[in-house]
């Protein structure tokens, strides 16, 4: 594989007039911009539903999209919707973070208006569209029917609580059934514009796939065999979570529902093979977000108070893997970060995949760690910081003395002037450039850190269910972004892709 680098920035975090960032125009300009710098790649986060804390990694479904990165003006150039309209949905608050409420209400305003004008030819088409993906038409009646309940839980649906039931039924919602299966129509139609559009441009879309779904999710509701349930009350008994670790002492009680891997060996792994199929079609690369868990996962019992009363359990391992050759194209990247043992060396080397390095992970004292840089292996993808991560200046200033001066003398930065952020702060950019010159087949930089922004720009603390995934970027900080030196930065470390092929990069003349 080619040397090659890549920028992490979630949609959600686009510059937008709507509060949000969406698959539209400036989408497209973000994709220029990374291009003319000769990133290949550029990493966001799930496309699916959010769930609690707006999380994207606690969805209602593992299939759907995300309605709230639809794009107004094309809606307005469809002729769905009126510049008019389009004007009541732009959101007057910061533009430096989502608020999730007001752009939740203002996007269904929008779409139900939208909806109310589709033609008879676009509805044929998002009928057509459902019957080609039936596990986002699942979502579409779970939806409706959350709606409709008054948004509920599933199991306290009555009968439609049954998946059955409600298929039977669902004549009866069959209207907010319809809006919902448009929306995501839309959704899926604007997304395939956009790849469509960043691979023309020689960048590939790196997406990411939870391991986990909600326990109020459309899998669980219609698929209650694949997980691990209490067969009386059909609510999970053990949930996931992973033990005390660098981001918690207590560990983090994730509250997921665990799979049955006996029942979905016993079909061959076809709901696996399905998810890893759409996930490689709707992205280039693909990461299986906690992918340790197919080795042995952690699992809690549902009434602990902490993560810490887990205990490891072996997971469905290669025959998983085996089950799944063949039936998808596209890369795999696996998130092997974490506690782990053995049994999680073996399965990556056994599935071949990369791995992943995290910089920040590197620098404890008296300490050889894998993620130090000269310890890289190619087949790996190495990050400054992933979103889980402080940003490099955050860091810098949360770590201790000793770790800052290691981390320091490790990147040949100046022990005085740290502090410094911006677009121009030296100690990250002799960070980043560590990461950039190690061996690593694959090098992945988020924006903030290209623009040395401090903690206050963290896309998420994990273990805090609150006040997460909110960060967003402006025109005026894309702006700012250095072009010239990651631009020469890729060409000086052999990372420049060649399949930019518009124009020279930038140089410092310029």
């Amino acid at each position: 594989m080619a040397r090659r680098s890549g920028v992490l920035l979630n949609i959600s975090s686009l510059p937008s007039p709507y509060g949000i960032g969406v698959l539209g125009k400036e989408a497209r300009e973000f994709v220029d911009k990374i291009s003319s710098m000769g990133f290949g790649i550029w990493q966001i986060l799930p496309t699916t539903p959010i769930g609690c804390g707006n999380s994207p990694y606690a969805s209602p479904s593992a299939f759907a999209g995300n309605v709230l990165y639809i794009d107004p003006d094309a809606l307005v150039a469809e002729g769905l919707i009126t510049p008019e309209e389009r004007g009541y949905a732009c959101y007057q608050g910061s533009p430096y973070t989502v608020d999730y409420d007001a752009v939740t209400a203002a996007k269904d305003n929008l779409l139900r208006a939208a909806y109310g004008r589709a033609t008879a030819e676009l509805l044929a088409k998002v009928e057509a569209f459902g019957e080609s993906h039936p596990y986002v038409s699942c979502y579409a009646l779970f939806a409706a029917l959350k709606d409709a309940t008054g948004g509920k839980p599933y199991w306290e649906w009555g009968d439609y609580a049954d998946y059955g039931y409600a298929l039977s039924k669902r004549e009866g919602i069959k209207d907010e059934y319809g809006y919902r299966l448009f929306c995501q129509y839309l959704f899926f139609t604007q997304w395939a514009a956009l790849k469509t559009y960043a691979n023309s441009k020689g960048v590939k879309i790196f997406g990411d796939m939870p391991i986990y779904v909600s326990d109020d999710s459309a899998e669980l509701w219609a698929r209650p065999e694949l997980f691990q349930l209490d067969p009386k009350t059909g609510r999970p008994e053990r949930v996931a979570g992973v033990p005390p670790d660098y981001f918690s002492e207590d560990g983090q009680l994730w509250g997921n529902p665990l799979y049955n891997w006996k029942a979905m060996k016993e079909d061959g792994y076809s709901w696996w093979a399905d998810r890893i199929r759409a996930g490689t079609e709707l992205y280039d690369i693909l990461r299986i977000d906690h992918f340790r868990a197919m080795a042995s996962y952690w699992s809690v019992p549902a009434t602990a108070e902490t993560a810490k009363e887990g205990k490891w359990v072996k997971g469905p391992g290669m025959p998983l893997f085996k089950a799944l050759d063949g039936k998808y194209e596209g890369e795999i990247i696996a998130e092997d970060l974490g506690v782990f043992g053995e049994d999680v060396v073996k399965l990556l080397e056994g599935t071949g995949f990369p791995g992943m390095r995290v910089l920040q992970f590197g620098f404890t004292p008296d300490e050889e760690s894998e993620h130090l840089p000269h310890n890289y292996v190619r087949n790996t993808v190495a990050y400054t910081g992933t979103h889980d991560n402080n940003t490099l200046l955050g860091w810098l200033w949360a770590a201790s003395e000793e770790e800052r001066e290691f981390a320091l003398d490790y990147c040949g930065a100046a022990r005085e002037g740290w502090q410094q952020g911006g677009t121009y702060a030296p100690a990250c950019r002799k960070l980043i450039e560590a990461v950039w010159r190690s061996v690593a087949d694959t090098v992945i930089v988020p924006l903030q850190d290209m623009c040395g922004y401090g903690s206050d720009t963290r896309m998420n603390i994990p273990g805090m269910p609150e006040g997460n995934w909110a960060f967003r970027a402006t025109k005026d900080t894309l702006a700012a972004v250095d072009e010239a030196y990651f631009a020469r930065l890729n060409r000086i470390f052999g990372r420049y892709s060649t399949a930019n092929t518009e124009g020279e990069a930038p140089t410092d003349e310029e």
